[in-house]
């Protein structure tokens, strides 16, 4: 678990968020022990911004990695939960677990279907 708050904690470090100033960080865990990060990238069109999450199961699926266990979130002051589009994003991977962290290491588990609990997935088609 240090790890995976290490890497979305550094991940978060090179977030580009000029407009909101909110920095996301994030560290996937691939079910082969690969670890793979994200991190937010805003534009000046909003709907153009991506989510360190997004960021992060992109990353891994362009490296070749397609089946996921594990996200952990790291962003500044409450825990933040992932946004709707990254939770379906996560569920079409097969994330189980999402970890959310805070700049003082506070960190909860929940499961993703405790944050997306009726949701569509690849079974679905």
């Amino acid at each position: 678990m240090d790890a995976l708050l290490d890497a979305a904690l550094k991940a978060r470090e090179n977030a580009y968020a000029p407009y909101s100033g909110f920095k996301v960080g994030a560290a996937l865990l691939a079910r082969d022990g690969s670890i793979y990060t994200g991190c937010n990238v805003e534009n000046a069109s909003y709907g153009l911004t991506v989510c360190a999450e997004r960021n992060a199961v992109f990353s891994g699926v362009a490296r070749g990695a397609i089946n996921f266990e594990k996200i952990v979130v790291a962003a500044d002051g409450d825990l933040t939960p992932p946004c709707g589009m990254c939770l379906q994003v996560l569920r079409e991977f097969g994330v189980k677990t999402v970890v959310l962290v805070n700049l003082e290491r506070k960190w909860r588990s929940y499961t993703l279907d405790e944050l997306l609990p009726v949701s569509f997935g690849p079974e679905n088609l």
